[in-house]
């Protein structure tokens, strides 16, 4: 099954089948049907994709609602820890994260549903990173989490004074004080 669970419930790790010849490798990042089969059941209106250098965090981000999304994330080129916040208030993993590798090399996505913060710190020299949403973005439905929260205390693999992180990211609140309305559904 290309599909794996993980301790947080809803986070799903996709690890595409992959056609290798002599020519190189073929893969279907998304299918539709593969999805459905498995019970997800979203329709992406939105790709995003970012180029970063080694160091670089980003995150933690969200959106609230109406404009939440669902993000099928991955790697283009390079090495990310890519990592997910659950806050999903009611959830038995509310503050709890995950934090996977995602990689050129191993093709791992991560679906990350409504109700958790993202972010990713790049690993290697540089990182292209690619998403699809099941929402569009909304500015007025910004939502973030500082990403070095010691509540959280989130490993992002890169050594301090190498990080990298912008203004706007490191103006973002702590987890105990973020604007928060999901709630979770078992």
């Amino acid at each position: 099954m290309p599909f794996k669970t993980t301790d947080i419930p809803g986070l799903i790790l996709f690890e595409p089948a992959i056609y290798k010849d002599d020519r190189g490798w073929f893969f279907e990042s998304y299918n539709e049907q593969t999805f459905q089969k498995q019970g997800l059941d979203m329709r992406f209106v939105q790709d995003n994709q970012s180029f970063s250098y080694y160091g670089v965090i980003r995150g933690l981000h969200y959106q609230l609602e109406p404009h939440a999304q669902t993000k099928l994330v991955r790697v283009l080129a390079g090495k990310v820890l890519d990592v997910a916040v659950d806050i999903r208030k009611g959830s038995p993993t509310f503050g709890k994260h995950l934090a996977v590798e995602l990689s050129a090399e191993n093709q791992l996505q991560l679906l990350i549903p409504r109700g958790f913060a993202h972010g990713f710190s790049v690993l290697s020299e540089t990182a292209q990173l690619a998403y699809k949403c099941d929402g569009l973005y909304s500015k007025e439905s910004e939502g973030g989490i500082r990403f070095d929260d010691p509540q959280l205390a989130i490993d992002w693999k890169v050594p301090a004074g190498k990080t990298v992180v912008s203004a706007k990211d490191l103006d973002l609140p702590f987890f105990a004080q973020c604007r928060n309305t999901f709630e979770y559904h078992g």
